[in-house]
């Protein structure tokens, strides 16, 4: 108990004198996560829309192969990756492994069937009458398109603030692809296990609250923005 304790007002000192290093790994973290965060949405909510809302051969087994990817184990695909990016693997020319772009690339496909799962769901929930009456007022394909995402975008709110909690709490491929290299490739969840085993559960702590926070500003925002929308549609 006397560790625990010790621990906490040691990791409270470190955050109050916004101790170097530990903010650094932080902004490390968000400088990693922003761009996976985004490439997946990219990726993510055409083919989340277009799942959602065609017809075609071979949707049964996308959809499969989606709602897979939403569970695979973040550690395989770590260990995928690494395959890839090996010095005798297909890109290792590109000389990619242990630095913050492979990072980017696992968390991307580990965030990217979160993020069409969810808006795939999203756009079989919505009124099929809808896409009929876009189309008769004359919407193009990307009117329609932006029509239905707004439609649906509390879901959509949904699939960042989850895309974003997925990576950003994930630490099994970023160890594998990124070797929690001081200074280039070490971010909060792989600093926690670092510090964690060398017995510096002060900066563990440390880095354990400035996650955790991260985490609850992300639900925050959306159970904000959620309420909003409802308080806006009862009105």
């Amino acid at each position: 108990m006397d560790l625990f304790v010790e621990g906490i007002k040691q990791a409270l000192y470190l955050l109050i004198e916004l101790n170097r290093e530990i903010f650094s790994i932080a902004w490390r973290t968000l400088s990693i996560t922003g761009p996976s965060v985004l490439i997946s949405l990219l990726i993510g909510i055409p083919l989340g829309v277009v799942l959602g809302l065609m017809k075609f051969p071979g949707r049964k087994l996308l959809l499969s192969l989606v709602y897979t990817g939403m569970g695979f184990p973040p550690t395989v695909i770590g260990l995928f990756v690494a395959m890839f990016l090996w010095r005798s693997g297909p890109l290792g020319f590109l000389s990619l492994l242990y630095t913050p772009t492979a990072m980017i690339i696992a968390q991307v496909i580990i965030a990217t069937p979160i993020v069409i799962g969810l808006i795939l769901a999203a756009m079989q929930q919505l009124d099929p009458k809808l896409k009929l009456q876009a189309l008769s007022l004359g919407a193009n394909k990307l009117q329609l398109f932006w029509i239905l995402i707004k439609e649906a975008k509390i879901p959509s709110l949904a699939a960042i603030m989850a895309a974003f909690g997925g990576i950003i709490s994930e630490v099994g491929s970023a160890m594998i692809v990124g070797g929690n290299i001081k200074g280039r490739t070490r971010i909060l969840t792989t600093a926690i296990v670092l510090f964690t085993r060398m017995g510096k559960f002060e900066k563990a702590i440390a880095i354990s609250i400035i996650l955790l926070f991260l985490s609850f500003l992300a639900n925050f925002a959306l159970t904000y923005i959620q309420q909003r929308e409802g308080i806006y549609w009862k009105r």
